[in-house]
């Protein structure tokens, strides 16, 4: 009888204890916070060299990165990317070592030769992996100029001399004018239309060290630049727009910080009274766009940050249209070195969440989607040779699936309030809603124990769930929820799915 007693009492003590270990996770479907446009990554600047792979293994580069299959036990294939950043080159490629550019990987190819012909064939690795990327599903792209082809720069090069913009006013209606070739031609030869152009890349960097392509920029000519695009893009009557500026970090969209000539980007491009306003020109779209760098660590900055940054957007939709991890973080994680594991994963996920939660970031976009290098910038990792090589994912890209492969376009994210164990650390929750009636919750578990979670609120049925599970062991690995209930296993990152109607 005793023994019954305390089996009966031990088991009360453990019911109890998980009781007040629950967290509840409240979803509320009829608030609704932004809509999410898109998860991308771009193919700088492997892809140009992967694209020519053997076909089993550009193919399984493809599949990872842009892959909605899965397979015949429910296992994903790929993180779903939605859109693709594709990198318009200026030529350093063509250039060789008399571009300046040390690094052969960091030179990029221009469409427009030194015969002053298109050449669309020329960056054909690139073209291959827009192909493959319209091939699995994803249905926007978009164009970048890290600097305007080196036939209309100052110097002829394609990084700047001196901290000085590298393209002078009388050159803008030429740059304007090979964006609307561009344009064209990748439609002609891919039957693919760049929803977006990117004319401007982290213009508050001097760009003149010969690292890889780029020209810096202050507002005034980044008005003058894009004003010259869109009246080109207006006359030729283009769907393509023009997103801006993609700040090289947060502060300066709404800030004037150490450059006071290119900061306050917001207010300056999108305020009806600032003499530089681009917000009524047709072809611009109004988003602004800006790099999650060097703002992520500690996290009450990055949280103060992304506040500053949704108070300033003042409902214009912002785009984290550039990240991986850089520099030492407030000495949290440091950028050098290559981690396959969950550790740079987790962060990442944390950077992810931040920015959808708090600065409401319609689209979150990587940098390198395939990298050769020894730091945290790929997705994917190879060697680094030009005509084949091995290839390691990370958990960085199935953790990014987390989000890309089950957020889709035109979702909606929710309101999510958690009760029950607050004493729970470094746990991060986030609910959307997709067009097609699906809810996608994901829960970051930065912790080193497992977390119990119940799900509910209102509008969500009392119906089965899914779930995928990111961590040491697996990547997406699908189970079936019991009910409501969820055990988050420690170091993870979980998606859970259901249909709602």
């Amino acid at each position: 009888m005793k023994k019954l007693m305390g089996a009966l009492l031990g088991c009360m003590v453990m019911q109890q204890t998980m009781s007040q270990q629950v967290i509840r996770v409240n979803i509320d479907l009829s608030k609704k916070a932004q809509t999410v446009h898109n998860f991308a990554a771009s193919d700088a600047w492997s892809c140009q060299f992967t694209g020519t792979w053997p076909d089993n293994k550009r193919n399984q580069l493809a599949d990872w990165l842009f892959s909605t299959d899965t397979t015949a036990d429910g296992q994903p294939k790929g993180i779903g990317l939605s859109m693709w950043r594709f990198n318009i080159g200026a030529g350093s490629t063509e250039q060789g070592d008399d571009s300046g550019i040390r690094d052969e990987w960091r030179r990029a190819a221009c469409f427009l030769g030194a015969d002053h012909q298109y050449h669309w064939e020329q960056p054909a690795g690139q073209l291959w992996f827009l192909n493959a990327a319209k091939a699995r599903g994803v249905r926007q792209f978009l164009g970048f100029l890290n600097s305007p082809p080196v036939a209309f720069t100052r110097n002829g090069k394609a990084f700047a001399s001196h901290g000085q913009c590298n393209v002078s006013p009388d050159q803008y209606p030429a740059v304007a004018g090979f964006l609307k070739d561009v344009v064209l031609g990748i439609k002609q030869v891919t039957g693919i239309t760049l929803d977006f152009v990117s004319p401007v890349n982290e213009p508050q960097w001097d760009w003149s060290d010969g690292g890889q392509e780029g020209c810096p920029y202050n507002n005034e000519q980044i008005y003058g630049l894009v004003k010259a695009v869109d009246q080109t893009f207006h006359q030729h009557r283009l769907s393509t727009k023009i997103l801006i500026p993609e700040a090289g970090k947060l502060n300066y969209l709404y800030a004037g910080e150490d450059k006071p000539a290119k900061g306050t980007q917001i207010a300056s491009f999108f305020d009806p009274q600032s003499p530089v306003y681009l917000g009524s020109s047709p072809n611009v779209y109004r988003a602004v766009a800006g790099h999650s760098y060097f703002t992520t660590s500690p996290r009450d900055t990055a949280m103060t940050i992304r506040q500053r940054l949704h108070t300033a957007l003042k409902g214009i939709p912002f785009w984290q249209s550039e990240y991986c991890i850089l520099g030492d973080n407030a000495g949290e994680i440091n950028g050098s070195r290559v981690d396959l594991g969950m550790d740079a994963a987790l962060y990442v996920a944390r950077v992810i969440h931040t920015d959808l939660t708090v600065a409401n970031a319609s689209a979150w976009q990587w940098w390198l989607a395939i990298s050769p290098y020894d730091y945290k910038d790929g997705l994917i990792y190879i060697d680094k040779n030009k005509a084949d090589g091995q290839i390691h994912d990370t958990k960085m890209l199935w953790v990014l699936g987390n989000y890309s492969r089950f957020v889709r376009p035109a979702a909606q994210r929710v309101d999510v309030q958690l009760t029950g164990n607050t004493t729970a650390k470094d746990i991060y929750v986030s609910a959307f809603s997709n067009a097609d009636n699906s809810l996608a919750m994901v829960v970051v578990n930065n912790s080193a124990a497992a977390a119990v979670m119940e799900v509910r609120g209102k509008g969500i049925p009392v119906r089965a769930m899914r779930s995928y599970t990111t961590n040491n062991e697996g990547n997406l690995r699908p189970g079936n929820v019991n009910g409501h209930t969820i055990v988050v296993p420690a170091r993870s990152v979980v998606t859970v799915t259901q249909q709602l109607k």
